[in-house]
């Protein structure tokens, strides 16, 4: 087992390097190459020169707009990976909690972390009765467990001390640094998309007659929707389902106690929608179960994967029962 978890632990690593590589890669091209169609678009009649650098065409203004486009992509990466977890906790109106605010909540904390051998993380609660948790932050000592008030009212303290450790088994398998450049970078691109397309209505309602320069602002809202809806989810498929196995795996061995968190993911799926979430879907794939409404599909939904990021919670429980026998 121990093999496993850091064999899981070193994937995770590689896996973090890689999504820091594709990101800004996959954006500068989608941006060539949307700003190339854009050219067209716009100017095509205008016999405006392009220019063959290396067999790759340029025209004036993707030569201009190039070092803009890689800076938005290094200050993307400098947001994700030192806000990206306070971004997603605000995004779901999370508060910070005490050990004097809630002392039983944060004596389980400490415990599994001491268990887990880890740091014990910032606790946060999220007002909202159903049942859901997740674990973010850029690396043990910067981390943070999420809690839904209603998975502190209605699980044991054994059941709840499952949920912890399952959120802490990600917290050491490094799990949270992935999904939080993942999600950090999906919200970035969509909200910065969503900001330009309200400018462009706020222009409109003042009869603002620069036509050309509303097409370029939809035009650059469009790119930024189109990254966070289809191209940063592409490369969220990247990362497997097999995480949620391995931290339920890795939270059976903190508590040796198997059967606790497969009641508790039993109770889980019974009502594990958050309602927080529905308006930030990308945060999804960090639970421990989906918490999105399993009966409304929405664009970003179908086009990003997020209600394919969990395996069956059927089968978790089932191979924590196994674990138990």
């Amino acid at each position: 087992m121990a093999g496993t978890i850091y064999s899981h632990i070193n994937s995770n690593k590689w896996g973090t390097f890689w999504i820091i590589l594709m990101f800004p890669v996959a954006y500068i091209i989608s941006a060539y190459v949307f700003s190339f169609l854009s050219y067209f678009m716009i100017a095509f009649l205008d016999d405006k020169p392009l220019y063959f650098i290396d067999g790759i065409i340029f025209s004036n203004e993707i030569l201009i707009y190039l070092p803009w486009i890689v800076f938005a992509a290094l200050i993307w990466i400098f947001i994700s990976w030192f806000f990206g977890g306070k971004i997603i906790l605000r995004g779901v109106n999370a508060k910070e909690i005490y050990k004097k605010d809630n002392p039983m909540i944060y004596r389980l904390v400490e415990n599994v972390a001491i268990a887990a051998g880890l740091p014990t993380p910032k606790v946060y609660i999220i007002e909202d009765e159903s049942l859901n948790a997740f674990a973010t932050g850029r690396d043990p000592e910067h981390s943070i467990i999420a809690l839904t008030s209603g998975i502190i009212n209605k699980l044991d303290k054994q059941e709840l001390e499952g949920v912890i450790a399952h959120e802490m088994a990600h917290i050491g398998n490094r799990d949270i640094r992935t999904m939080m450049l993942i999600v950090a970078g999906i919200g970035f691109f969509t909200f910065v998309g969503a900001v330009l397309l309200r400018s462009l209505t706020r222009r409109r309602s003042r009869n603002s007659k620069d036509g050309g320069g509303e097409l370029i602002i939809l035009l650059i809202a469009l790119f930024f929707i189109f990254f966070g809806y289809v191209i940063a989810p592409l490369i969220h498929f990247a990362l497997s389902r097999k995480r949620e196995y391995q931290a339920d795996a890795t939270a059976a061995l903190i508590t040796r106690n198997p059967d606790a968190l497969a009641n508790a993911l039993k109770k889980i799926s019974v009502d594990a929608q958050v309602e927080s979430l529905h308006s930030n879907p990308a945060s999804s794939a960090m639970c421990i179960e989906n918490p999105l409404d399993k009966n409304k599909k929405s664009l970003f939904s179908i086009l990003s994967g997020m209600r394919s990021t969990h395996p069956p919670i059927e089968k978790r429980i089932e191979a924590l029962k196994q674990m138990a026998s």
